[in-house]
């Protein structure tokens, strides 16, 4: 059977539109998806709600949209709001704040509502993870370090933890016992 050079170049063209198209759809469904849910949420004007969770869960899209100063404005209404909640619930309330002032290169203050988390909660990686971050970004590469060893010792295989420990061991040129016992210049 001869096979025709063009006739198998249209199949494999018309395979790649396919499969592009389906890529694309999906892409669609999910922004659509989140963005009905931010309008839905927004209905319900975010001054009068009550409950911490819908405004947390508000702040939750309005992080995937990347809307970082109205996930700040909506997540501080919601640490107003957290009345007998659990403490479970002030920590992912307060990392979020941490992330989204992150996300707007606020790192102090960042720094200062992952600790509020770790308070409420001190056993919680990504806390920590973020944390370490923040303070990679403050350039006190020893805090950070500290960090990521708090999270391998509470989850060993976190990949963040230890590519970012491997990432600042070379940074810093020094090993291990010379980051933990830094004091100063």
């Amino acid at each position: 059977m001869m096979v025709n050079l063009p006739q198998t170049y249209l199949v494999g063209l018309c395979f790649l539109l396919v499969i592009i198209s389906i890529l694309v759809g999906s892409q669609l469904y999910k922004v659509r998806k989140d963005e009905m849910k931010l309008l839905k949420l927004e209905k319900e004007d975010s001054n009068t709600q009550e409950d911490s969770a819908k405004m947390y869960e508000l702040a939750s899209v309005q992080l995937k949209k990347r809307l970082y100063p109205q996930a700040t404005s909506t997540l501080k209404q919601a640490l107003k709001k957290l009345d007998g909640e659990p403490e479970e619930a002030k920590a992912l309330i307060e990392n979020a704040l941490g992330f989204a002032l992150a996300a707007q290169n606020d790192f102090k203050s960042a720094v200062i509502h992952y600790k509020k988390a770790l308070t409420a909660k001190s056993e919680y990686p990504v806390a920590l993870n973020n944390l370490g971050f923040a303070y990679q970004r403050l350039l006190k590469e020893d805090e950070a370090y500290k960090n990521y060893q708090e999270v391998l010792k509470l989850d060993p295989k976190n990949k963040t933890a230890i590519s970012q420990i491997k990432r600042l061991e070379r940074i810093v040129g020094k090993d291990k016992d010379q980051l933990l016992n830094k004091k100063g210049f």
